[in-house]
C-alpha cells in the first residue's frame, strides 16, 4: 500500500467512499470487527500495523477479547482526509481475507458537554480534576484526554441561569443512517423530543426528569467538515 496524500473530505464525501462496517463518527472513521478471540484479534491488529506502516498512516486501535475496534483520523488536521478513507479499505479487505463479521452494533461515541456563564472560570476545574489538556486545534472539543481512552469535553456558553435543567449533557455521536431508530426506541423508552431544531445536525431529547442528551450526526456540518 503506498502513501496517499492527507486531501481533507468532507463526510458526505467519506460516507459515499467507504464501505460497511466504516462510519463517520464526528470527526473520525469508526468500525469494529468481531474476533471470537484475542489470538485472533491480535493478528488482525499485526496486518492492520503492516499496513499502516506500508501507507504512513496510523488508527487508533483497542483491541478487546472477542473484538476489534479502529478510529481513523488525521491527527495533524483533526480532520477526515483520503489517507483515512484508503487505510479504511486496506483494514476491511483484511477483515474480508480473514472472513471476520463487523460487531452488530453500529459504533458511536460520547462527549460531554457543560453549560457555563463563566467558561474560562470552569476550564481550569475540569482540566485539573480530569487530567485532560486543552486542544484549541480540535473543532469538536474544548478539552481532550492526553491518552484518546476518556471522552472528549466541550464547554456551552449560556445566556442565562437555567436552574430548572441540568447544566451537564451528553453528546451521543451516531452513524447518520442509525439515529432515527434510535431517537425512536428512546422516545418509546419514555423520553421525550426536547427540540429537532438544529436536525439533522442534532437532536435534543431528555428523560423522564429533564436529563438531556444530544444526538449528533455529521450531516449539515460541511462548513467546518464535522463543526
Amino acid at each position: 500500500m503506498t502513501e496517499t496524500p492527507r486531501t481533507p473530505l468532507t463526510a458526505a464525501e467519506v460516507t459515499a467512499a467507504v464501505a460497511d462496517p466504516w462510519r463517520v463518527i464526528g470527526d473520525a472513521l469508526q468500525a469494529a470487527y468481531a474476533t471470537s478471540n484475542m489470538v485472533t484479534g491480535g493478528r488482525f491488529v499485526a496486518r492492520i500495523i503492516d499496513a499502516a506502516e506500508a501507507a504512513n498512516h496510523h488508527p487508533d486501535i483497542d483491541l478487546h477479547y472477542g473484538s476489534v475496534h479502529l478510529t481513523l483520523s488525521t491527527h495533524s488536521s483533526h480532520r477526515i482526509t483520503a489517507a483515512d478513507v484508503a487505510l479504511a479499505g486496506a483494514i476491511a479487505d483484511i477483515a474480508a481475507e480473514m472472513d471476520l463479521s463487523p460487531l452488530a452494533a453500529p459504533p458511536a461515541r460520547f462527549d460531554l458537554a457543560i453549560d457555563a456563564l463563566d467558561l474560562e472560570a470552569i476550564r481550569p476545574f475540569w482540566r485539573a480534576v480530569l487530567g485532560y489538556r486543552d486542544d484549541p486545534e480540535h473543532t469538536l472539543a474544548d478539552l481532550t484526554d492526553p491518552d484518546g481512552l476518556l471522552p472528549p469535553v466541550w464547554f456551552q456558553q449560556m445566556d442565562s441561569p437555567r436552574s430548572q435543567r441540568s447544566r451537564m449533557h451528553v453528546d451521543l455521536w451516531l452513524p447518520h443512517d442509525v439515529v432515527a431508530d434510535r431517537m425512536a426506541a428512546a422516545l418509546d423508552a419514555g423520553g421525550r423530543l426536547v427540540t429537532d431544531e438544529h436536525a439533522p445536525e442534532f437532536w435534543v431529547l431528555a428523560d423522564a426528569e429533564g436529563n438531556e442528551i444530544c444526538l449528533c450526526t455529521w450531516q449539515e456540518r460541511e462548513g467546518a467538515q464535522t463543526e
